[in-house]
């Protein structure tokens, strides 16, 4: 079920899942999103970026390379990309039974006249542009204000591997609900996990203690894989490479032929 404001966010809601893009939290935790609905709860899905930028706000040389990446109709622009991408959303979160809220957060890729990022390399590992730490700071106030309301809710956040400029934005508004001694959860980005020696590279550039917490989910990753699938405009490679791949990373967690795991980063 799709919500329209943070309004309708209410008690029902005590594991709350924070996606800095429409495919973040179903690549990395679908599994988890399985294990609660089956157990009759009702996990919910905040997607951080999820508007179009301004209306009229010109397209960057590095937006129109994202958007050529993601076989987007060039003469839709923006909102046409948003559409498609809330569309595949919809798709993937419904089909494991998930609620989910858009927030208005435009993507980095759109950010800025003249463009805070220029180049991939600023995206993907650069540090965030000074004028979106406003958004960092109004999200974080956002998820202390719905804290209060929902005190014994639980969180899930991006741990910020391959640090993604907005998943490093999402990670640091969530530590504002960990100083306040909420539970939160940080999830590995998926599928920048992948990626030899960057799960460690992260938790030592965080520089706080973390424990890591197991779901055993194999039940459910064909679920997660099924609904992967659905965000057709951003599988790198073919479905199979990324069915595969999420198959024999939740399988080395714990290599024991028949489990499959999802991990989580507690802050001690």
């Amino acid at each position: 079920m799709q919500l329209t404001s943070i309004n309708d966010i209410i008690r029902k809601y005590r594991h709350i899942f924070l996606s800095p893009h429409f495919d973040d939290v179903v690549f990395s935790c679908g599994g988890t999103l399985g294990v609660q609905v089956s157990s009759g709860l009702h996990p919910l899905v905040i997607t951080v970026f999820g508007g179009p930028p301004p209306a009229n706000t010109p397209l960057s040389p590095l937006a129109q390379h994202f958007h050529g990446r993601w076989g987007a109709d060039s003469a839709k622009g923006a909102s046409g990309v948003i559409e498609t991408r809330r569309k595949e959303d919809a798709s993937a979160l419904e089909y494991l039974q998930a609620d989910y809220l858009w927030l208005d957060y435009s993507d980095a890729i759109y950010r800025g006249n003249p463009a805070y990022y220029t180049s991939e390399q600023q995206i993907f590992g650069g540090d965030v542009h000074p004028v979106d730490q406003a958004i960092e700071k109004q999200l974080g106030q956002l998820l202390l204000d719905l804290q209060s309301r929902l005190p014994d809710a639980t969180w899930y956040a991006p741990l910020g591997i391959g640090r993604h400029v907005d998943h490093q934005i999402v990670c640091s508004a969530a530590d504002r609900l960990v100083q306040r001694g909420a539970k939160v959860y940080f999830y590995e980005d998926f599928p920048y996990v992948l990626q030899d020696g960057v799960l460690q590279k992260r938790i030592e550039e965080l520089g706080a203690s973390y424990e890591p917490n197991l779901v055993e989910m194999s039940e459910f990753l064909p679920a997660r894989q099924e609904a992967s699938k659905m965000y057709a405009s951003q599988i790198i490679g073919s479905q199979e490479d990324l069915v595969q791949s999420m198959d024999r990373y939740t399988h080395n967690i714990r290599p024991v032929e028949t489990i499959r795991l999802e991990r989580y980063w507690v802050a001690r």
